[in-house]
């Protein structure tokens, strides 16, 4: 399992859902001189999906060399055609990640683009419109989708450009050719960049090299707390490790607040519920949000530490998925993230032990038992799932 290894000078700008990153993500395709790679878990095809797939053929177009990666269940597979059709007509490289599931039920859930290894996007904002419901065709939100990406500049594109070029790699075949094309490409010298303020580290998680890196980092974040924990997660189910690094913060007299999607699928709140007792018990503050879908998948600990990615807070995610996350060392970034919770958490609704006491015996029964069912799932797919 590889260390959290951070790297200095970075500019990491937070990006708060489609209205911020779609003009920016789109500026930078249309500024893009040399190469794109572009990774996303959902393609749509709507509007935004339009406007993005338009900037991707128009750099193509301009003679820069486009690779584009969906994933195979996000997109779904007919969606997921007709856009490769569309690449294929304009000469974008474009791959879907395990389709049919060949290479088992992994889902590549990582949002990532990186342009001319000047700039690279991280986060969890698909490429959907922030209106529309992600899981249900044409329902549309009561208010738009809350989320996040982090655009990048400085010494940490290059490690994201490495792994994304990495993965491109896995998703196909290459003739000898080609593979010593990418090669070079790989081996050319970043630009040099200037001097920015941030510490910033890029994890990822994978089922080689990388199993537990996204979770080591929260961990370690949760092990050195001494004031303060914000999270804001679609879906809380992780193992006992991440549980009893939260459950002992508290009990450290740290400020231990999670901020949980709610309304989206019924099993996946019953799991959550099924750990609302303990985890209240334990001192933590649960607070559901339910203005609209939460999609954000991020986090601050204390006044510097903080991070943003496609990971959430479940067992699908730290122990199957493909997953990226960005961690920033950095106290603006740090108190900018932290402000965003908070206003997530003012249009929350507090979970009480009291109210959450009178739930009757029935319910209780089924959080129990979907927290069983999804615990034999994990056990079954996912190594390390406890």
């Amino acid at each position: 399992m590889r260390h959290v290894s951070f790297v200095d000078n970075n500019d990491v700008t937070l990006l708060e859902s489609g209205t911020a990153f779609f003009p920016a993500l789109i500026a930078a395709l249309d500024a893009a001189a040399y190469d794109v790679l572009f990774e996303t878990y959902i393609f749509a095809e709507d509007d935004t999906g339009h406007a993005v797939r338009d900037a991707l053929i128009r750099a193509e177009r301009r003679g820069v060399k486009v690779r584009v990666l969906v994933d195979w269940i996000g997109t779904e597979h007919r969606p997921a055609a007709r856009l490769g059709a569309a690449f294929a007509a304009a000469g974008v490289q474009y791959r879907v990640f395990n389709p049919w599931c060949k290479r088992g039920i992994a889902r590549s859930h990582r949002k990532i683009v990186v342009i001319d290894r000047e700039v690279a996007f991280v986060g969890g904002i698909n490429i959907n419109d922030d209106w529309l419901c992600d899981h249900a065709e044409h329902k549309r939100l009561p208010a738009p989708r809350w989320d996040f990406t982090v655009q990048v500049r400085g010494p940490l594109v290059a490690q994201i450009h490495d792994e994304a070029q990495g993965q491109w790699l896995r998703a196909g075949r290459l003739g000898l050719k080609q593979r010593i094309e990418l090669f070079k490409e790989m081996r050319k010298e970043p630009p040099q960049s200037c001097q920015y303020p941030a510490r910033a580290a890029f994890v990822v998680r994978d089922n080689l090299r990388n199993r537990s890196t996204i979770q080591r980092a929260y961990l370690q974040a949760l092990g050195r707390a001494r004031h303060s924990v914000l999270l804001a997660t679609p879906y809380f189910a992780p193992g006992r490790k991440f549980r009893k690094a939260l459950a002992h913060a508290a009990q450290r007299g740290v400020d231990v607040t999670l901020l949980i999607g709610v309304g989206e699928f019924y099993i996946q709140d019953a799991v959550a519920h099924s750990f609302y007792p303990k985890l209240l018990l334990d001192g933590i503050k649960v607070v559901e949000y339910r203005k609209t879908q939460l999609h954000a998948k991020v986090a601050v600990v204390d006044d510097d530490w903080a991070t943003v990615g496609s990971s959430n807070c479940d067992g699908l995610s730290l122990f199957l998925n493909q997953e990226a996350n960005v961690v920033v060392l950095d106290e603006k970034f740090a108190a900018s993230m932290r402000a965003h919770i908070e206003r997530g958490i003012a249009d929350g609704v507090p979970v009480c032990a009291e109210e959450f006491a009178h739930v009757g015996w029935l319910k209780r029964a089924s959080y129990g038992a979907a927290y069983l069912l999804y615990k034999l799932v994990m056990r079954v797919f996912a190594i390390g799932y406890a």
